[in-house]
């Protein structure tokens, strides 16, 4: 036989334990992450296959047990927003139409004061031609 089978021995216990502590780390972050425990995200995670953690016992073992933990757990449901609160597209729509009433409001003051000048303007005018007017068949 060739080759040292001692050594193969300890090479793939080394490799068994460096996948085992990865899957260990990924579990912890998992948990602490808040993510929901299965094989398959634990071996994406921790970047082992399918086929280790479903044969070590222990690993095993342990994503059973907090995947069923998780599952007796009821998850957090998400607090239904106030009432009172308007939401984040009533606020931006709210925002828009404060934004347009007031663009509104300038416009309408700048026409305003166009249309009096124009009326002065106007009312002048007509003061000039109608004093021509009175003057030009008087002067016949």
């Amino acid at each position: 036989m060739r080759g040292n089978p001692d050594n193969l021995r300890r090479a793939a216990a080394a490799k068994s334990a460096a996948a085992a502590q990865r899957a260990e780390q990924g579990l912890r972050d998992m948990i602490r992450r808040g993510d929901p425990i299965t094989f398959r995200a634990l071996a994406q995670t921790a970047g082992v296959s399918l086929d280790f953690l479903y044969r070590n016992a222990e690993l095993r073992r342990r994503v059973e047990q907090l995947r069923d933990q998780q599952r007796a757990t009821p998850q957090p449901t998400p607090a239904s927003p106030d009432p009172d609160q308007p939401s984040s597209v009533i606020r931006t729509l709210t925002t828009q139409l404060g934004d347009l009433k007031r663009r509104h409001r300038e416009e309408m003051t700048t026409l305003k004061q166009a249309l009096e000048t124009a009326h002065g303007e106007i009312l002048a005018l007509r003061r000039r031609l109608g004093h021509r007017a009175n003057a030009s068949p008087q002067d016949s």
